[in-house]
């Protein structure tokens, strides 16, 4: 397993202080004291871009076929291409927030750095539609791309799943189903600081409760309203950690952030890939918070982290 881990613990970086602290000043109340409809509103105010969004070729929203009816997804092309990586994404927020909308530069800079076309999926939330919905939704539109690589300007064997937060976590589960059904054939996949599992006792979970973005309270809310059954969430496709063989899976990236909640499970499952004999690269960013990935506007290691995932992943696909 190749990894950039450094065991020092260091302070956050400076730039995610000021993140930090302007949050503090706003004053909004704890997420977990909020409806879902305040926290996806708050959560579409917190994702508005910092400067001109990342150019790509071009961007279009188009209407497939889902298993719980119309199924919104937005493709991304970085020019007119005819092989290209098709990276499959799904977004984070905790299955309960976030949207296209949200996501749209995290899904622009993997089309621009990696020159993939990118199709970003926008799934049936919690609660409204519980699990498994959002894992049957991502699972269709994986099946679609799959399937109209051609017409996309991609290449159907240069196929990546991808997510962030709750999208990691139903990337890692899209990549299991896809090795258990023996189709779409995977080339990698990406999974940034994932939900892998329901234990909020953890060590980086107790650590990092509260002040850093996302917190422990937080974590609890999202699994209330997305598995609130806590047998069914031992269940592999809410808990992928909890899979009883990891072997055969794609190659995977998985991205840490030191100050994390879910900094110990997502390595859990890194080195369980790894005993798995899957190939995975780990790039942690010691001073990073939760959410990082998505703040190239406002955090410098963003961007590097951007550009690290890119390479990695050129490395197999």
């Amino acid at each position: 397993m190749n990894s950039d881990i450094d065991e020092r613990p260091i302070p956050v970086e400076p730039d995610v202080q000021v993140v930090l602290d302007l949050m503090a000043e706003a004053g909004n109340p704890a997420l977990e004291d909020m409806t879902p409809a305040e926290g996806r509103a708050l959560m579409a105010a917190m994702s508005q871009p910092a400067g001109e969004p990342i150019e790509v070729h071009s961007v279009e929203d188009l209407t497939i076929e889902g298993p719980g009816g119309p199924l919104a997804v937005r493709i991304y092309r970085p020019g007119d291409t005819a092989d290209a990586p098709l990276i499959v994404t799904c977004h984070g927020g905790g299955w309960v927030l976030g949207d296209l909308d949200t996501h749209d530069g995290v899904a622009r800079g993997l089309c621009s750095r990696t020159g993939s076309v990118v199709v970003s999926v926008d799934y049936r939330m919690a609660p409204e539609d519980r699990f498994p919905a959002a894992v049957e939704d991502c699972w269709a539109a994986l099946l679609w791309a799959s399937a109209n690589a051609g017409p996309l300007g991609a290449d159907p064997d240069r196929l990546v799943v991808a997510g962030d937060s709750a999208g990691g976590n139903l990337a890692a589960v899209l990549a299991r189903r896809a090795r258990d059904a023996g189709a779409p054939p995977l080339a990698a996949q990406l999974l940034v600081y994932p939900v892998t599992d329901h234990d909020f006792d953890r060590p980086s979970y107790l650590a990092n409760a509260e002040g850093k973005l996302l917190t422990r309270g937080a974590m609890s809310w999202f699994w209330d309203h997305y598995v609130p059954d806590p047998e069914t969430r031992n269940d592999p496709d809410a808990s992928p950690l909890r899979t009883p063989d990891l072997s055969g899976l794609p190659p995977a990236v998985v991205v840490l952030a030191g100050h994390d909640p879910l900094y110990d499970e997502g390595a859990a499952y890194a080195r369980r890939l790894d005993e798995a004999g899957v190939p995975v690269t780990v790039l942690e960013y010691p001073g990073m918070i939760h959410g990082f990935f998505g703040m190239e506007g406002a955090i410098a290691t963003a961007r590097q982290a951007h550009l690290d995932v890119a390479r990695a992943l050129g490395d197999v696909i």
